[in-house]
């Protein structure tokens, strides 16, 4: 099979229009990271463009006014990182002029080569956006966080040309994040202390106290403030609970009543706002396939919402960005089949211009479909997940890869495109993934479900989707392997440890293997790190090291295939290194491939391109597959 699509480069990544319609700002990769380019609408040239050095990506941006783009910046050594915000604000104007780094920790060092302007400071901070300030084209506010240990965060007002900043508040819990109403004015902060319990606070203005509406010890639930309505009467707020999912509930600022809008039967809301990005309108359910739903049918933005997945039938539609008079808005359209494209609506016309596609490479028409599924573990607890299978084959004693997703906790997999997935169905596989107890998307008690489970009941899940895979005639029990990356590399050892007879070989990507040391390596980022990872991995070392893979090496009686990175500073290579001594003193044949120069995830091309050929000729050679094209 050709590799060579599924390795090629996207052409584009996050599309956004300026407020007046006269510039795109999109992330653009570029050899293996992402550089911003600026681009007149009318002709789509290159009106400016800003790149970083290796290792460093565009995490987000914003228009702050017309002419102007804020950046906030990321590292990401691998392609499997989720991106950590350094904490950096760049800013660059449409035309390429005036780019210069605002606030973070390189100020004095700012390797976009400009002078520094006055009113910064030389200090050792982490920023984040919290409000644009739309009406006030000079100033935004953002979450400004010392770089320590444990920090206190508090709230600024920054000049988007000067970088000069003066403080607004700050917050009664340390690591708080801010919600604004649609004046401008802070009104929510939630947090934790290094207790790690989420506390959510209310004020009535910049000069009232902060009024506690929320403790997660006493209420069993986190309170997530989302938005306010235009007239800021009412606040929306997204809740947990003890038992199912999570929901959107409109606070009443005056009165102090709760009223619940939305909450699914299965999955969690996320939610949509309508199109200044302040206003939540709605929510998305991420459940066997997406659906959006409104607290107004009748609004504006359902109106179109509707009118847009009428036209693209059976596709994730979603609003991007819009100009502010609102006769234009950018949306994305994007499948289990199409990693996306990005087409433009004109409100006066009622029409969809195509704009980019996402990653031209990929044939839709040849991918492989993703369904979702439903089963229940051992315990009776329910399951989610999603099978895809290669086009135009009938789901029937198929060779099988199970794909247990990274994280864990909080993570989930969901319905639309998944590069492995893609890859291991062009090769004649049918692939399985499972929302294992501990991931995101399914309420506070499944996720909790998770906690000191590493090798327990969360390997057990991962079993039980198996046999079921099996049980459905779907899995030809012979040619069962199973793969994943970072946390899922640990999932696929510890099931050829759990489950000798199930699985004919396994596949470990920049994965995790020796628990004591990752609850080690964890503990030395602070008393909040330390907590965390007594609450969710433990603490007891015995019971750590009996659910690590590398020390139970013995009872792996099949092939192992091992992937990692020199750089990598989530799943440090050395997990690799003892995970793959361990199998070679124990007699496992054990293949590997390493990358000094990559981190979590390889991102060079041609890297990419020699992992896939060697999963494909490894799993070929297990369960009969399509090997790559040489």
């Amino acid at each position: 099979m050709d590799l060579a699509p599924f390795v090629a480069e996207e052409k584009i990544g996050s599309l956004k229009l300026s407020p007046t319609g006269e510039y795109y700002a999109a992330t653009v990769p570029m050899e293996g990271q992402y550089g911003l380019a600026v681009m007149r609408r009318s002709d789509h040239a290159i009106t400016a463009s800003f790149r970083f050095t290796k290792g460093t990506d565009i995490h987000d941006f914003w228009w702050v006014n017309p002419e102007r783009v804020l950046i906030a910046v990321a590292e990401t050594f691998g392609s499997r990182d989720d991106p950590l915000p350094t904490g950096e604000l760049y800013a660059i104007n449409a035309d390429g002029s005036r780019r210069d780094l605002l606030v973070g920790w390189r100020v004095r060092g700012s390797y976009t080569g400009t002078r520094l302007t006055t009113g910064k400071r030389e200090e050792q901070v982490a920023a984040r956006l919290v409000d644009t300030l739309p009406g006030d084209d000079r100033h935004v506010l953002i979450r400004v966080a010392p770089l320590a240990q444990d920090p206190i965060t508090r709230l600024e007002r920054m000049d988007v040309y000067s970088g000069r900043r003066t403080r607004v508040t700050s917050a009664p819990v340390s690591t708080a994040e801010y919600v604004t109403d649609n004046t401008g004015t802070v009104r929510f902060a939630y947090g934790a202390n290094v207790d790690n319990v989420s506390r959510t606070y209310l004020r009535a203005d910049d000069r009232s106290e902060w009024e506690l509406i929320n403790d997660e010890r006493t209420s069993g639930g986190i309170v997530v403030p989302l938005g306010f309505s235009p007239d800021n009467a009412t606040a929306y707020l997204r809740m947990e609970h003890r038992q199912g999912p999570d929901s959107v509930v409109a606070y009443d600022i005056a009165s102090g009543e709760r009223r619940e809008l939305l909450r699914h039967d299965v999955v969690d809301p996320v939610p949509v706002y309508d199109d200044s990005g302040r206003v939540p309108v709605g929510v998305r359910f991420h459940g066997a396939q997406t659906r959006t739903a409104f607290f107004d049918e009748a609004s504006p933005e359902a109106r179109v919402q509707r009118s847009l997945e009428a036209v693209f039938e059976g596709q994730v539609v979603s609003v991007t960005s819009a100009t502010t008079d609102g006769t234009s808005r950018l949306f994305q359209a994007r499948s289990d089949v199409d990693p996306g494209s990005y087409f433009e609506f004109d409100s006066t016309r009622n029409n969809a211009d195509f704009i980019f596609a996402r990653s031209e490479a990929i044939d839709p028409e040849r991918m492989g479909t993703m369904r979702g599924v439903e089963l229940r573990a051992r315990d009776g607890l329910p399951l989610h997940g999603f099978l895809t299978v290669p086009r135009g084959v009938e789901a029937r004693a198929l060779p099988l890869v199970v794909m247990p997703h990274g994280g864990p906790f909080g993570v989930f997999d969901a319905w639309g495109f998944d590069r492995d997935a893609q890859v291991l169905a062009a090769a004649g596989y049918a692939v399985l993934q499972v929302n294992f107890r501990g991931s995101g998307n399914y309420g506070r008690a499944f996720r909790m479900a998770g906690a000191r489970e590493w090798g327990g009941a969360m390997q057990d899940d991962v079993t039980d989707a198996t046999r079921w895979a099996i049980a459905q005639g779907i899995a030809d029990p012979q040619r069962i392997c199973i793969y994943g990356a970072s946390y899922g590399a640990y999932a696929a050892l510890m099931g050829t440890v759990r489950e000798p007879e199930l699985y004919r070989c396994a596949v470990g990507y920049v994965g995790v293997y020796d628990l004591p040391r990752l609850t080690g390596e964890n503990r030395r980022q602070g008393r909040w790190a330390r907590n965390w990872t007594g609450d969710w991995l433990g603490t007891d070392v015995t019971a750590l090291a009996a659910a690590s893979p590398n020390r139970l090496a013995a009872a792996i009686r099949v092939p192992v295939f091992l992937a990692a990175g020199g750089e990598d500073l989530v799943a440090p290579i050395e997990h690799t290194h003892l995970m793959e001594r361990a199998l070679r003193r124990a007699g496992v044949p054990v293949e590997t491939l390493y990358y000094p120069n990559e981190g979590h995830g390889f991102h060079t091309t041609e890297h990419r391109l020699e992992f896939y050929r060697r999963l494909l000729g490894f799993l070929h050679g297990h369960l009969g597959g399509q090997q790559a094209a040489p």
